[in-house]
């Protein structure tokens, strides 16, 4: 909670009516205690918490209930099938597994959510896909040193999805930080990606994403469903990324 405050506050003094999502909420232990420290003393905003599970989704509800959260909302569905408000202002995922987490950036990117806050889980697809796959760019054969043994490409792979999570928020206009979220002893997947939105697009780490895409031969999901597609490997040789420039918008808040 202290971690996620400033985004909170930020939402709520601009946005009376805040929409805070809570997606692959599971218990919605995190929204229950949010909710008690900011929406509840609020006289308004509300909370949707999403969780594929319906017994989990039905137990909330109930305890949301007996709390009184009336401004809590409970939906039944898969991160990348559920109905989501037109308009979104904080989206947090604590925890959702592997590709879990990157539906629910998708929704956070295609909503315009203001803030963002995701502790990945169980990254398995990219390591996957170093296995499968080589790197468009020829130069970069002895990358792929770096993952040839299975334990190093779950481990290479899961930092190489987070990196590439971050990147694609900073390319959609999102200023990041990545942080701890807590300490070794409590969770090995303890890596905290906050995004606050500030920009309508950067190119410059859009190239840099692009690039990085035909360095390691990988395309997760979260930038597939945003068209986000590798450099031409002749781009990569030979093209630097540029300074910002005027295509950086600033979102007019």
């Amino acid at each position: 909670m202290g971690l996620l405050r400033p985004a909170v506050e930020d939402v709520q003094a601009r946005h009376p009516n805040a929409v805070m999502v809570d997606a692959g909420s599971g218990n919605a232990y995190l929204g229950f205690v949010l909710y008690e420290l900011f929406l509840k003393g609020a006289a308004s905003g509300t909370l949707l918490s999403i969780e594929g599970r319906p017994d989990l989704t039905e137990r909330a509800q109930g305890r949301a209930q007996r709390l009184g959260f009336t401004r809590m909302q409970f939906q039944t569905a898969h991160i990348d099938t559920a109905q989501y408000p037109e308009r979104i202002h904080l989206l947090m995922a604590l925890h959702a597994c592997d590709t879990a987490t990157d539906d629910a950036l998708v929704a956070a990117i295609r909503h315009g959510a203001d803030h963002v806050a995701v502790v990945p889980c169980c990254q398995a697809e990219v390591a996957a896909q170093l296995k499968e796959k080589r790197p468009v760019v020829a130069s970069s054969g002895s990358m792929s040193l770096l993952y040839a043994h299975a334990w190093h490409r779950r481990e290479f792979g899961s930092h190489l999805t987070n990196v590439i999570r971050a990147l694609t928020l900073e390319a959609f206009g999102y200023q990041v930080t990545v942080t701890e979220l807590t300490g070794w002893e409590h969770s090995l997947k303890n890596e905290l990606i906050l995004g606050r939105r500030v920009h309508r697009e950067n190119r410059r780490a859009r190239m840099q994403l692009e690039r990085l895409l035909a360095e390691t031969g990988v395309n997760p999901k979260l930038t597939r469903e945003l068209g986000v597609k590798p450099a031409a490997s002749a781009a990569v040789e030979t093209v630097s990324a540029p300074e910002p420039d005027a295509s950086e918008h600033v979102v007019t808040r």
